[in-house]
């Protein structure tokens, strides 16, 4: 029997947990800040939980145009609507709880031993954890990554948070200032918005969301100026500091922006550190990053990584991926190397962001002769009945045979909408294909068939 040993306990080792389990291997999982990782204790799980309710206040806010009233007679609902902030973070750190102990039960159910403690190599075959050392097969890095904090701008958990630490709020921030505009900043800069916080975000580029889409993020700038959000294009933060009750922001060009909190959303660094990985024959990136290649593997003979400590697309799922793909190449199951090029990712925003497969910045750089329709959601009839107005459906396909290559939804729920396209970009479904199957009507999906009906090449 195959002893496996995993270090870390987020979506990456969990999920290779129950892989290696179901294998037939004899598995031990070594965690030391709870089963689910940050995946599920301090970021993905809490900051959607916390997104969620952010939602239904902008359902709220938008919910006059509808015809709805509230029994006070306002002509505004989110005039008589308000969040406690107390009860919404309690009942994100009780969900966070939850989900970690159902994924301990299922591991319990798997037989996969846990040992709480801090992990390190000896060599590529023991791992060591205390006074305990213990003999594997397979070793798998899962150790994830932290935020990353500016130097002389240390939070304090009460006014300079990270991520990680805003669930300890109890009343809304009056005046936020979010340093950062990347997936995290903005996330995190949409929902207290909603919420009711007068929010800043600090941007160093020209415009938010510089990895994504620049249609959607464009689409999104424009939304967050028109709700009252400020966003400060090509400022560099340079320091954070507390200032009575309150914070102040340096930014490098002098300009000083005074706010009640401030949110420190400028990075991750990986989880790598004093695991003894390189004396091992681990690789590392310049940054710390464990080196890997499309099924896990690092350059140590048996020992495979997963997860943000690796830098490959740092989303829950293809940590999860990435360790299920480990397990099943070192256990010598039928293995599909980690394929980029169909991994859907979303921004959860309002509206969401949701891509996968090519993008526009490659299509604009030469890399591909790709075809791309955009089809913007105010032509469709139920996002009309809803209200909607931003947002549109991006699909790319190959010019000679009309396969699907890529797509982009900005929408409500634009992580639900992708799917289709995520589907055809994986089977390689032609936009005739995808034209040809039926949708609901009215539908916002609808958008998706009818953008494939625009790339439709004539015989």
């Amino acid at each position: 029997m195959a002893r496996v040993v995993i270090i870390g306990g987020g979506p990456g080792g969990y999920e290779a947990a129950s892989a290696a389990a179901q294998l037939g291997a004899e598995v031990t999982v070594v965690d030391s800040d709870g089963i689910g990782g940050s995946g599920v204790r301090t970021d993905a799980v809490p900051s959607k939980t916390l997104i969620a309710t952010a939602e239904v206040m902008t359902e709220v806010e938008e919910a006059g145009e509808l015809g709805v009233r509230l029994d006070d007679g306002d002509e505004d609902p989110a005039n008589s609507v308000r969040v406690d902030l107390s009860v919404v973070n309690k009942r994100v750190k009780a969900l966070a709880a939850a989900q970690s102990a159902g994924i301990s039960r299922r591991l319990d159910r798997d037989k996969v031993r846990v040992i709480q403690g801090r992990g390190r190599l000896d060599g590529p075959e023991k791992v060591v954890v205390g006074d305990e050392r213990l003999d594997a097969d397979v070793v798998l890095i899962a150790t994830g990554a932290r935020p990353r904090v500016l130097k002389g701008s240390e939070p304090d958990g009460e006014r300079i948070l990270t991520w990680e630490q805003v669930y300890e709020l109890s009343e809304l921030p009056e005046r936020l200032i979010v340093v950062g505009s990347g997936v995290t900043g903005a996330e995190f800069a949409s929902a207290y918005d909603a919420l009711g916080s007068d929010v800043v975000l600090v941007s160093s580029r020209d415009r938010v969301l510089p990895g994504e889409d620049a249609d959607a993020a464009a689409v999104l700038e424009d939304v967050f100026k028109r709700r009252g959000l400020t966003v400060l294009s090509k400022s560099r933060a340079e320091s954070v500091k507390r200032q009575g009750d309150g914070v102040v922001v340096t930014l490098t060009d002098g300009r000083k922006v005074e706010g009640s909190h401030a949110l420190l959303a400028v990075g991750s660094l990986p989880n790598t550190d004093d695991m003894n990985l390189v004396e091992s024959g681990v690789s590392l990136t310049d940054g710390g990053f464990v080196q890997v290649d499309r099924v896990s593997r690092t350059t140590a003979r048996g020992v495979y990584a997963a997860g943000d400590c690796t830098g490959v697309l740092m989303l829950a799922s293809v940590a999860a991926m990435q360790g299920r793909i480990a397990m099943a190449h070192a256990l010598g199951d039928a293995v599909a190397p980690l394929d980029q090029s169909t991994v859907s990712a979303n921004v959860f925003t309002a509206p969401e962001i949701a891509t996968v497969g090519l993008t526009q910045a490659v299509v604009d750089a030469g890399g591909s002769t790709a075809l791309v329709v955009k089809v913007p959601l105010a032509d469709n009839a139920r996002a009309k009945m809803q209200g909607v107005r931003d947002g549109f459906v991006k699909l790319f396909c190959l010019p000679n045979t009309g396969i699907v290559v890529g797509g982009v939804v900005v929408a409500p729920r634009a992580s639900e909408l992708i799917h289709p396209i995520s589907l055809a970009v994986a089977a390689r479904l032609t936009v005739d294909q995808v034209a040809q199957s039926f949708t609901v009507y009215p539908s916002i999906s609808g958008s998706v068939a009818e953008a494939a009906r625009r790339l439709h090449l004539r015989n």
